[in-house]
């Protein structure tokens, strides 16, 4: 039998804790163990986990190390064959961990696997942060079977297929721990936000494969950390982005997408401009300032990810998803 651990990763988060924890430990079958990394928590996060869910493992960082960094030293520190990686707002469904196991077990180049992933609040419907598998366009939009941009659809079982796809969700994803941590485990200079997709992309060049099993249902709040419109988010969220593109992008479709992404950020800083989002717009300008300060280090990173590559990612779709939105295409049977 398989060593398998739930993760689940805190900053301050005791009231999520406290309201999905119950669903976990419900629905995770008893030999699962489940882990709390806690990133320096303020608020009595700890303390309340050792009063009211004995059965959880609390594992101590000695400071917030974001997303990626503190999974990266959990995982360091955690035995197990596969640990699945679980947002603290996610509620589970009654078998939700057998299929991801399942699925690792059957085929060896997996890397990982995420669940289907319904928003909490709109039960019937796909939740924005990974849907049923996520993939990337052209100028490295991500979107996902169930969510093209901003509409995500209702789910009526239109996509309840095991599918290889280019990311899954940082939401909840099952990894092989060797794979996660052969890939070098999350980049930690993206703090938060698309570290799973660019860990999912490299992990596609280094020979592994990426899924989703719909057979797992879990149900995703979402923004329990910040925001989706907040200004550190967006920040996050377009600098990441370019990161992502300028690392792992071939050589050949490098000179192409990245100049145009870079115009397509700088015509949604516009927009939030004439929308009046002054801190929208500052935000698309500082992450594009960051990203020139860093080129020398990205330099680097770009050598070491692009001499380890052996493969060509599946899932990358040769079109603009966003052209193909405006056109009226808005769900993913649209795209492919």
């Amino acid at each position: 039998m398989p060593k398998v651990k739930v993760v689940i990763l805190n900053w301050n988060g005791r009231e999520h804790l406290r309201t999905f924890l119950p669903s976990v430990l419900r629905d995770t079958p008893a030999e699962v163990g489940i882990v709390v990394a806690d990133n320096g928590s303020t608020d009595g996060s700890v303390a309340m986990l050792g009063a009211e869910f004995p059965r959880v493992e609390v594992l101590g960082l000695d400071g917030n190390y974001g997303y990626a960094g503190g999974y990266n030293r959990a995982l360091a520190r955690i035995d197990a064959d596969y640990c699945i990686l679980l947002n603290s707002d996610v509620e589970t469904a009654p078998g939700w961990c057998e299929p991801l196991v399942q699925a690792l077990e059957a085929d060896t180049t997996l890397a990982t696997v995420q669940p289907k992933i319904r928003s909490y609040r709109q039960r019937d419907y796909f939740e924005y942060a990974g849907a049923c598998g996520g993939f990337l366009d052209a100028l490295g939009y991500p979107f996902c079977r169930g969510r093209i941009l901003f509409t995500t659809e209702r789910d009526t079982g239109q996509y309840d297929t095991f599918r290889f796809c280019f990311w899954a969700s940082g939401a909840c994803m099952a990894c092989r721990r060797d794979a996660f941590l052969a890939v070098g485990g999350f980049d930690e200079d993206f703090f938060a936000h698309m570290e799973e997709i660019d860990w999912c992309w490299r992990a596609q060049l280094y020979g592994y494969r990426i899924a989703v099993e719909p057979a797992s249902i879990v149900y995703h709040l979402g923004g329990g950390t910040l925001a989706n419109d907040a200004p550190r988010k967006l920040y996050l969220n377009y600098r990441n982005n370019l990161r992502m593109l300028y690392k792992n992008l071939p050589v050949g479709h490098l000179w192409t997408a990245l100049p145009l992404r870079m115009a397509m950020d700088g015509l949604s800083a516009l927009v939030y401009l004439f929308q009046g989002r002054i801190a929208a717009f500052g935000q698309v300008w500082r992450a594009h300032m960051d990203f020139y300060r860093h080129l020398k280090t990205l330099r680097i990173a770009r050598r070491n990810v692009q001499a380890g590559a052996i493969a060509v990612p599946y899932g990358m779709y040769r079109k603009s998803i966003v052209l193909r939105y405006y056109m009226g295409h808005r769900e993913f049977g649209d795209m492919m």
